[in-house]
């Protein structure tokens, strides 16, 4: 881990397409912090991302047994709420490529409540096809992210604990613009209508790292509350603002964990300019 962690602290230094985007990303997040404060914010989080990438190449040594030695809940009471709302219906999980995503899935499924999940194809096939394979190790189900309106709505009326990740750039025709870091940022309004059309119960939740070390804490928020109107798409609308800033706060009080190189501001309102152009 230390040795992933220093290889990803030199990496952002020397990928300056990634460095250029990130820091981008962190003067619209905190435009009170200097370039050098963002710029080490950004150092820190690549660091956390090379720490995330050793412990995947080993995650097969986590196991049902030994997975309590480095997952821990931060609220047990919330955590056991989840399969107690299960048996009448199913439960959205919001989260984000926060922390060590991956093993957040993972370790659910070793906890005994294994989850489906959205994802997206990764254009390596064969890291894609690793991912895959670790993720249904655990019990995870994947949806592919191009057909995964249909497969939400069938693990919902299964039961289903379903997790997806809210803090990605939506294009124009499956986003809806919220307010993210005081910036309009298209956000997948999908799932404010899967609410909106279902009433699930939704939970944010998000893995924590303690320090540099490799034990973790699965934080549970409250639930989410949802308003219901008679505009159900301004309902949705509303809920995927709610939250976005629980996403929000999150990343600001642990900003080394979110993966700032991602455009989330790509997409923008009619008539604004691109925020990454050179």
């Amino acid at each position: 881990m230390r040795l992933a962690a220093g290889v990803a602290a030199v990496a952002i230094h020397l990928d300056r397409r990634h460095r250029r985007i990130g820091l981008v990303n962190l003067a619209i997040a905190f435009p009170e912090k200097s370039e050098r404060e963002r710029l080490r914010i950004l150092v820190a989080s690549y660091r956390n991302l090379g720490r995330a990438i050793a412990e995947i190449a080993q995650i097969d040594r986590l196991t049902s047994a030994n997975v309590r030695e480095r997952i821990a809940i931060a609220d047990e009471s919330l955590w056991r709420q989840l399969p107690t709302v299960l048996p009448q219906q199913g439960v959205l999980v919001l989260t984000g490529h926060f922390g060590n995503w991956e093993l957040f899935a993972y370790a659910h499924g070793l906890l005994g409540h294994p989850v489906h999940l959205v994802r997206q194809t990764i254009k390596n096939p064969l890291i894609d096809a690793f991912i895959d394979r670790m993720r249904r190790r655990a019990g995870t189900h994947t949806l592919r992210k191009h057909a995964a309106a249909r497969g939400v709505l069938r693990a919902i009326a299964e039961h289903a604990l379903v997790v997806l990740p809210l803090d990605q750039n939506a294009s124009r025709r499956t986003g809806a613009f919220v307010d993210f870091f005081g910036k309009p940022a298209s956000t997948n309004a999908g799932f404010g209508r899967v609410v909106a059309r279902t009433g699930v119960p939704v939970y944010p939740a998000f893995l924590v790292r303690e320090g540099t070390s490799a034990r973790h804490r699965i934080v549970i928020l409250p639930r989410v509350p949802f308003a219901s109107m008679a505009d159900r798409d301004q309902a949705a609308r509303e809920f995927t603002q709610r939250c976005t800033g629980v996403l929000e706060a999150m990343i600001r009080d642990h900003p080394d964990h979110w993966l700032w190189t991602h455009k989330r501001w790509r997409t923008r309102p009619a008539g604004e300019p691109d925020v990454y152009e050179r």
